[in-house]
C-alpha cells in the first residue's frame, strides 16, 4: 500500500502488486492468503465510497454556496474555509472511480489514472494546509489582535491561498508522476509504482506534512490561544471562534492519523520486523480500515459547521428560504419574512468581527 486508495484497490483485485513481495511467507514457503481482505473490499467499499461522495459533495457545495452567497467572502477566514471546501471537493471527485476500481479493473485509461491521482493528492495536501492556515489565523486574531486587524485582509487571504495551492501541487508531484495504469495478469490496474527510494521518501514526506507539521502548529498556536483566553475569561465570542477551528483540526487528526501511522509501518515493515506473512496480512486489514476512515473525512467538515458553527446554521436556514423553500412552497408565508432573519442580530465591533469571522 503506497498511500493512495487505488493502490489498495489494485491489491484487492488480484492480490498482488509489482512491488509487493510479501504475498509469500518465505520462512515456510507458503503463500499468504489475503482473500478475506479482497472480499471485504469488493463487498463494502463501492457502496461506502458512493455514500461518502454523495454526502460530502452536497455538504461541501452548501458550504461553498453559503460562503459566496451569504457571507460574500468578507474575511480572511471565509477565504480559507472556501479553499478547504474546494480541497474536500477535489478529493471527493476521485471516490466514484476508486469505488469502481475496487470491484473491477481500471477501464478509464492512463491519462485519467494520472489525473485522478493528482486530484486525490492535491485535495489531501490542500486540506491539510488550509486547516493549518485556519489555525494560524485564529492564533493571530486572538494573540496578536492589533497586528491581525491590518494583516488579516481578504487580499492577503487570496495571495496566501494561491501560494498554498502551489505548495500542495509540489507536494503531490511524486504521487502523480509515479502513478500509472499497468496490466497485471489479465486486468488493468491504476496505482502508484514507486521506486523503493521514492516510496520511502513519499511516506516520510506524507507523515511530516500530514501529521507532525499540523501537530507542531496546533501545539504552538493553541497553547498561545489558551493563555490569552485565560486572561480574558468573559470574551465568549472568542471562545466560540476558536472552538470551530479547533474541532476541525482535532477531527482531522482523528480520521487521518491512524492511516499515516499504518502507512509508515507498512513502508518500513522490514525495519519494524513486520515482514512475515501474519504481520503483512494484518497490515493489509489495518490499511484498508484506516484508509477508509481517512477518506470519509472529506464529508465531515460540513457536519462540524452545522453542529459547532452557530452562524452556519443561521446562514443555512437563510439559504434554504431564499433558494429552495420558496420554490417548493410559494404559498407558505414563513418563507417571505425577513430573509436575513437577523443572522447577526447585534453588530459587533470591528475587532469582534475580525475575531468571530467565519462559520
Amino acid at each position: 500500500m503506497l498511500s493512495t486508495p487505488h493502490s489498495q484497490f489494485a491489491k484487492n483485485i488480484n492480490g498482488s502488486r509489482e512491488e509487493t513481495t510479501t504475498s509469500y511467507d518465505y520462512e515456510y514457503g507458503a503463500p499468504c492468503d489475503k482473500t478475506e481482505v479482497k472480499n471485504i473490499g469488493v463487498q463494502l467499499l463501492p457502496l461506502l465510497y458512493s455514500l461518502v461522495f454523495i454526502i460530502g459533495f452536497v455538504g461541501n457545495m452548501l458550504v461553498v454556496l453559503i460562503l459566496i452567497n451569504c457571507k460574500k467572502l468578507k474575511s480572511l477566514t471565509d477565504i480559507y474555509l472556501l479553499n478547504l471546501a474546494i480541497s474536500d471537493l477535489l478529493f471527493l471527485l476521485t471516490l466514484p472511480l476508486w469505488a469502481h476500481h475496487v470491484a473491477h479493473e481500471w477501464v478509464f485509461g492512463n491519462a485519467m489514472c494520472t489525473l485522478f491521482a493528482g486530484l486525490y493528492h492535491i485535495g489531501y495536501f490542500g486540506g491539510i494546509f488550509f486547516i493549518i492556515l485556519l489555525t494560524i489565523d485564529r492564533y493571530l486574531a486572538i494573540v496578536h489582535a492589533v497586528f491581525a486587524l491590518k494583516a488579516r485582509t481578504v487580499a492577503f487571504g487570496v495571495v496566501t491561498s494561491g501560494v498554498t495551492w502551489v505548495v500542495a501541487v509540489l507536494a503531490s508531484l511524486p504521487g502523480i508522476i509515479f502513478n500509472k495504469q499497468k496490466e497485471e495478469g489479465s486486468v488493468y490496474i491504476c496505482g502508484p509504482y514507486f521506486p523503493q527510494g521514492w516510496k520511502n521518501f513519499h511516506t516520510i514526506m506524507r507523515n511530516i506534512l500530514g501529521l507532525f507539521l499540523p501537530l507542531l502548529v496546533m501545539s504552538i498556536c493553541y497553547s498561545g490561544i489558551l493563555k490569552t483566553l485565560l486572561r480574558c475569561r468573559n470574551e465568549k465570542r472568542k471562545h466560540r471562534a476558536v472552538r470551530l477551528i479547533f474541532t476541525i483540526m482535532m477531527v482531522y487528526f482523528l480520521f487521518w492519523t491512524p492511516y499515516n501511522i499504518i502507512l509508515l509501518l507498512s513502508t518500513f515493515q522490514i525495519f519494524f520486523d513486520l515482514s512475515n506473512c501474519e504481520s503483512t496480512s494484518q497490515m493489509e486489514h489495518a490499511m484498508q480500515v484506516t484508509e477508509t476512515l481517512g477518506m470519509t473525512h472529506c464529508c465531515i467538515n460540513p457536519v462540524i459547521y452545522a453542529f459547532v458553527g452557530e452562524k452556519f446554521r443561521r446562514y443555512l436556514w437563510v439559504f434554504f428560504r431564499r433558494h429552495i423553500a420558496k420554490h417548493l412552497c410559494k404559498q407558505c408565508p414563513i418563507f417571505y419574512g425577513e430573509t436575513a432573519d437577523r443572522v447577526t442580530s447585534t453588530t459587533p465591533s470591528t475587532g469582534e468581527q475580525e475575531v468571530s469571522a467565519g462559520l
